[in-house]
């Protein structure tokens, strides 16, 4: 049975745009941080942002730090 290949191109394409995504998620994120930094506060709801955002920055930059040593590797 023969198996269809994907374009090299559409393949970086679908491995790029949710990394893309999740860099965009983080920057919301960080901007409702600043947005409602006083009202987070006063509700005692600071800290679970905070941590999402700790948690979401080294994994973005971890997934951009793969995908780009895949591709200089020739891999992706």
């Amino acid at each position: 049975m023969n198996q269809t290949k994907i374009n090299p191109a559409v393949l970086r394409l679908l491995v790029i745009f949710p990394n893309v995504l999740s860099y965009m998620l983080l920057l919301g994120v960080i901007i409702y941080i600043i947005t409602n930094f006083a009202a987070l506060k006063a509700a005692n709801g600071l800290t679970f942002w905070l941590i999402l955002v700790i948690i979401l920055g080294p994994i973005a930059i971890y997934t951009t730090y793969s995908i780009v040593k895949r591709i200089k590797a020739g891999v992706l």
